[in-house]
């Protein structure tokens, strides 16, 4: 009963990752509630513009946006300033900050470390900042290295979001790991929300030939597990996830839904999965 209840706070605590793709806000706006606060995704092929511009027309519809500012797509200290100018004029007060994939940086910043003490110098223009964690490996980073950078990025953000898990035990295990490394920022953890192969492969196929190619390289794996017999069930990952996720000692916000730009599908089963568990 305990972890139903933990998991519809969590449920009732989202944030939604969403594509700066051509139909984004209006499903965004057709489907998703106020409260729910909604991520926008960076391109390395695309550039910040698209993340930009769908972050600063959702803010004016009402929304608490989260726009990714990663690190390998700004220039120099004065490119941050600009974006940080632009984003606190459209009122946004959070920000995720990963490294990106941008592969070669736009410039000065190869890493997430740097920005986030940019900002921080530039007197903290933002009352969140999300940092990056890994339950499953970083394809190139180790885990060890992966833990140490969330240790040393502590001072300059608020909370963590976790990269995609569909194991209910390395997740547990990480969150642990991290607990007792003393990472103690809250963390958000990174949920694949009820997308289907097909439409997930439609959607990396509508993101630009090369970024395709290296969504689909690099996360291999997804579709392996999306294929697997009976194919992925978020709930069934909440559930056997859900005591690990609700322990007070796990310091966990919230859910963050990587939607694949499937935002109605994606706010049916949530709202389903709140009433399944008595809300």
């Amino acid at each position: 009963m305990a972890a139903a209840t933990g998991l519809r706070a969590l449920l009732e605590s989202v944030r939604y990752e969403v594509l700066p793709a051509k139909a984004t806000e209006d499903g965004v706006l057709a489907h998703v509630p106020r409260d729910v606060v909604v991520t926008v995704t960076a391109s390395p092929v695309k550039g910040l513009e698209p993340t930009l511009r769908l972050t600063e027309r959702l803010a004016a519809h009402g929304y608490r946006v989260v726009p990714h500012v990663p690190a390998r797509l700004l220039r120099d200290e004065v490119h941050v300033k600009e974006v940080t100018a632009r984003l606190r004029e459209a009122g946004v007060e959070d920000v995720f900050v990963p490294a990106g994939d941008a592969d070669p940086p736009a410039g000065a910043y190869d890493g997430a470390l740097p920005v986030l003490r940019t900002l921080t110098e530039l007197g903290g223009p933002f009352a969140h900042v999300g940092i990056t964690g890994y339950p499953e490996s970083h394809p190139l980073i180790d885990d060890d290295v992966t833990v140490q950078a969330m240790w040393d990025k502590r001072a300059h953000a608020t909370y963590i979001v976790s990269n995609l898990c569909f194991d209910p035990r390395v997740l547990g295990e990480w969150i642990a790991r991290i607990r007792r490394r003393d990472v103690t920022l809250p963390v958000y953890v990174g949920v694949a929300g009820p997308v289907q192969r097909t439409k997930l492969l439609a959607m990396a196929t509508k993101i630009g030939v090369g970024e395709s190619t290296r969504f689909l390289t690099k996360h291999a794996s997804w579709f392996l597990r999306f294929a697997a017999p009976g194919g992925y069930a978020p709930q069934r990952l909440l559930e056997r996830a859900g005591p690990a996720l609700t322990a007070p000692a796990a310091g966990v916000a919230g859910l963050h839904l990587f939607t694949f730009n499937q935002i109605a599908e994606t706010e049916r089963w949530r709202r389903a999965m709140i009433d399944r568990l008595g809300g």
